[in-house]
């Protein structure tokens, strides 16, 4: 069956770094588009960052942009984010997602927390 798992998320001070992995089976990793998004408590999830099937930079939310980096291992069937200079702000809920058209598949989310 189709899953996706995230880890890496934790408490952290501002100011700091955590990298979350999300590691994909059940279906062919490498022809989805991976994101991460977020949930704040009591908020709709917003979108942080996705990356194509390719690769490459990635697309980012203008409240992350160049502090986090998506990236991912299509033969570890993982997609990464790299969190640098983490902010009280960004504590949220972290989801991975997969989509291929209409196609949809989503993490059980991992909870992030910054602060001192």
């Amino acid at each position: 069956q189709v899953q996706l798992v995230e880890s890496g998320g934790g408490l952290v001070q501002p100011g700091g770094s955590l990298r979350l992995s999300c590691a994909a089976s059940g279906f062919t990793f490498s022809r989805y588009t991976m994101s991460w998004y977020r949930q704040f408590q009591g908020k709709e999830r917003e979108l942080v960052a996705a990356i194509s099937v390719a690769g490459g930079s990635g697309n980012y939310a203008d409240s992350v942009a160049g502090r986090f980096t998506i990236s991912r291992d299509n033969v570890k069937k993982t997609v990464y984010l790299q969190m640098n200079s983490l902010k009280p702000e960004d504590t949220a809920v972290y989801y991975c997602k997969a989509d291929r058209s209409i196609m949809v598949y989503w993490g059980q989310g991992t909870q992030v927390t910054v602060s001192s």
